[in-house]
């Protein structure tokens, strides 16, 4: 499939295209729902005011609650059922939920309820059905773009797991990888080729769109053990020529830490400050944080008063965090864990099924209730509403001395929510911290509002299913 970088961040064309088809059918499914309600009278649909704005507002409120519960995914790994419960689920709870704040704080984009409830259902037709045509007019093995990975050794091999474990929503196929002159290959047999005479017959035959560049050993020898001029004939024929950092980026919207060097980081486009991206981020944070209080005051007080009833004192739990250019502050929770779960003093990382965690403390951890007194770290500025998780010192400590460029996530603020958090499970070790941190740096790099919205409406799905939460 290909891609339209957007703000830094990577979509495939062919889902940004069914969005705006399904973001016009639910203004029509609108329109259908007032010809319902009131009679089809075309002239008199057209000429209702303000319908065409209520419209938008419904379509774009729609719109994100199907990305809230990752539709489209959904698919890939669930099936078409699936995709079809996560749909209604969206539209009719989150939907629901989110449009009746929405009319209470704007009162002019009301429908009615008469025309809501058909709005909805025409819409959850609509879209439903415009999305079996798609997946029936649209074979997904054809879009998929035919990669060749030139190398057949650890990086190689290394590329490979990880295009398999996300094989269902990629939008490549690899043909196979090209074993290197003086290169070990530790990858599977199957996937081996024996290095092609004439390069362009080859990529010709086989279809090959793109050639991705990961040998273990990139220098030039005497004896040109490195393909430059094969390569370049390729690229200057039309075929894509990309290395494996790049790959890494756009395919699994991650950074490799393994191919990582300082150069790369020094003169990539990305990692860019911006003054106004601050200023901006920074009245996102605000407006978003004080509308969040005024919503959730009375679950806070709900978890308040559970904590205290089972455990007592005290109701918040604070610890030491690292957050911008490595400077310290202190984070709060509602307490979750007993009084003594650290009663040696000593950082401990928290555990799948940790026996520490109190019952009260495993409601409030799966809904995220024991975060939300972090918005007055946000409001004091400590924190940003989407950044990094922030870690304690003792752990960060030794995690820049065991994880390469570790430090390089802390360019920008920390955040309640995140990539990795939407990317990977809950890390509870070294191993997970160097898997998080692929995700984290590229944040940092391609880090925009249009992103941070994006993890803001998607973490909504974190929260309903308790993913990553120990």
């Amino acid at each position: 499939m290909s891609h339209v970088r957007i703000f830094n961040h990577y979509f495939h064309i062919q889902y940004l295209i069914l969005g705006l088809v399904e973001f016009g059918l639910l203004i029509v499914a609108v329109y259908l729902a007032s010809g319902l309600r009131f009679g089809f009278n075309f002239e008199g649909l057209v000429a209702v005011d303000g319908l065409l704005e209520r419209g938008l507002m419904f379509a774009a409120v729609m719109s994100c609650c199907t990305l809230a519960m990752g539709v489209y995914l959904a698919r890939y790994r669930e099936g078409f059922v699936s995709m079809a419960l996560r749909t209604v689920v969206s539209y009719c709870l989150l939907g629901g939920v989110a449009l009746t704040v929405l009319y209470y704080l704007f009162p002019y984009f009301f429908l009615g309820r008469g025309v809501l409830f058909w709005a909805v259902m025409v819409g959850i037709g609509l879209v439903l059905l415009s999305r079996w045509v798609f997946f029936q007019l649209v074979d997904i093995k054809k879009l998929k773009r035919r990669v060749l990975i030139y190398g057949s050794g650890r990086l190689a091999q290394q590329l490979l797991d990880s295009i398999a474990a996300e094989r269902n929503g990629l939008g490549v196929d690899v043909v196979g990888c090209l074993v290197g002159e003086r290169e070990s290959s530790m990858v599977d047999g199957k996937y081996l080729i024996p290095f092609p005479d004439n390069w362009l017959d080859f990529v010709h035959k086989h279809h090959i769109s793109e050639i991705v560049v990961a040998p273990d050993e990139r220098r030039r020898s005497k004896g040109g053990s490195f393909p430059l001029d094969e390569l370049l004939d390729c690229k200057l024929d039309g075929v894509k020529v990309t290395d494996a950092i790049s790959f890494y980026e756009r395919e699994l919207v991650k950074i490799e830490i393994d191919l990582l060097h300082p150069g790369w980081m020094l003169f990539t486009d990305g990692f860019r400050h911006s003054r106004m991206r601050d200023y901006g981020k920074r009245l996102f944070d605000v407006v978003i944080s004080v509308l969040l209080l005024l919503i959730s005051w009375p679950f806070m007080l709900l978890a308040a008063a559970a904590v205290y009833l089972e455990t007592g004192r005290p109701l918040l739990y604070s610890q030491e965090r690292v957050g911008l250019n490595g400077r310290v502050f202190r984070i709060y929770k509602f307490r979750s864990m007993r009084q003594d779960a650290e009663k040696e003093g000593k950082a401990i990382w928290a555990q799948r099924n940790d026996s520490r965690v109190t019952r009260v403390g495993a409601f409030i951890r799966n809904t995220r209730l024991d975060e939300l007194p972090q918005l007055y770290n946000v409001l004091r500025g400590d924190m940003s509403f989407v950044g990094p998780r922030p870690e304690r010192p003792q752990f960060v400590s030794e995690l820049i001395e065991q994880i390469p460029f570790y430090d390089a996530r802390h360019r920008v603020k920390p955040g309640l929510m995140g990539w990795a958090q939407l990317k990977y499970p809950y890390g509870a070790s070294t191993e997970d911290a160097r898997h998080k941190l692929r995700y984290d740096l590229y944040y940092s790099k391609n880090h925009s509002f249009l992103m941070d919205l994006l993890i803001l409406i998607q973490t909504v799905e974190v929260i309903l299913i308790g993913k990553g939460v120990h």
